[in-house]
């Protein structure tokens, strides 16, 4: 299948049709109901969702937000960026950091940011590879 567009999903009709790809990044995820009710809920925090469809199927997600902090000056966030497993190894991640990429140059930012883990070899060569470098490690903590 050829890459026929790429666009921002801005209708909860759509965002269920991105479900199945965003559950292979986030199994924690418990329904299509829920999925869309928790980007509504960033969407009012600017979070915008990016897919990749091809023909009338998507197959890619990258969702992302405006920030600003002092450590980074303004800068976008890639909170989620996925392939799904059907349609990896075809330049989708790759034209994805690209097209947001150019929405942060567009909003005039300093940076592009994005957080992998550790173990995740795969993710950091591919980032590594689009021009993103290791600057930090992320440290969480979960409160009760």
């Amino acid at each position: 299948m050829t890459l026929t567009s790429l666009r921002h999903i801005d209708n909860d009709q759509d965002c269920i049709a991105c479900y199945a790809v965003m559950l292979e990044l986030r199994p924690n995820l418990i329904g299509p109901g829920a999925f869309v009710a928790q980007l509504r809920r960033q969407r009012e925090q600017g979070y915008r969702l990016l897919a990749a469809w091809q023909g009338e199927e998507i197959v890619a997600l990258a969702g992302y937000r405006l920030q600003e902090n002092l450590l980074y000056g303004r800068f976008v966030y890639i909170d989620d960026l996925v392939v799904g497993a059907g349609a990896r190894s075809q330049g989708l991640g790759r034209r994805l950091i690209e097209a947001v990429r150019e929405e942060a140059k567009r909003l005039r930012c300093d940076r592009l940011v994005l957080d992998t883990g550790l173990s995740n070899a795969f993710a950091q060569r591919f980032y590594f590879r689009q021009g993103l470098l290791a600057t930090g490690l992320h440290f969480v903590e979960a409160v009760d």
